[in-house]
């Protein structure tokens, strides 16, 4: 059965009619929305990064990319879950090209998620790609699931971090990472 149908299916479950006039077309938007929202299945990381990759010869200190926008769908619920991600890394040689750190984030929030397990992989790919000395990854997101149903809490904020190598050892550089994204 496709998506399409599938949806013709859950409107009729919901007591709708999928044959009125305002629903018509109802399950092809939904259809190619889903299709949309979760293109990070389709999405492949080496084309992404596309050998934007560079030897780094010189000392550098930490690099960050803050307020990256982030849209998600909760795989408990499938409601939305939107916010900001801010990566960071101390760069061992390599550094990788500006762009490719918020496609990287897109690449893993456009799945069906929980923001625990996102925050997670996009550590662990930057520390993969990179080999840096240090990985922090902040990300910060409003879940529809908690503000529309069940608790209910309209200003309710997730946080979730994952700290590796340099960020998790020394407290000082995991410190000056918070406070340059604003979280200390």
């Amino acid at each position: 059965m496709s998506l399409e149908e599938n949806v013709f299916q859950i409107l009729k479950g919901l007591g709708e009619d999928p044959e009125r006039e305002g629903l018509l077309k109802t399950p092809h938007r939904v259809a190619k929305a889903l299709q949309f929202l979760t293109q990070g299945y389709t999405k492949n990381l080496d084309e992404i990064v596309n050998n934007a990759v560079f030897n780094n010869s010189y000392e550098s200190e930490m690099i960050i990319v803050k307020d990256i926008e982030l849209y998600s769908i909760c795989e408990h619920h499938m409601l939305p879950f939107f916010g900001k991600c801010h990566v960071g890394y101390l760069p061992d040689k390599k550094i990788i090209g500006l762009s490719k750190i918020p496609r990287i984030v897109d690449l893993f929030s456009q799945r069906l998620q929980i923001q625990e397990r996102l925050t997670t992989q996009i550590a662990e790919t930057i520390e993969k790609i990179l080999n840096p000395l240090g990985v922090a990854v902040v990300i910060e997101a409003s879940h529809l699931c908690a503000r529309m149903r069940g608790v209910q809490k309209q200003n309710s904020e997730m946080v979730t971090s994952c700290v590796k190598g340099a960020f998790r050892k020394n407290a000082s550089t995991r410190e000056e990472f918070l406070k340059l994204i604003g979280k200390k």
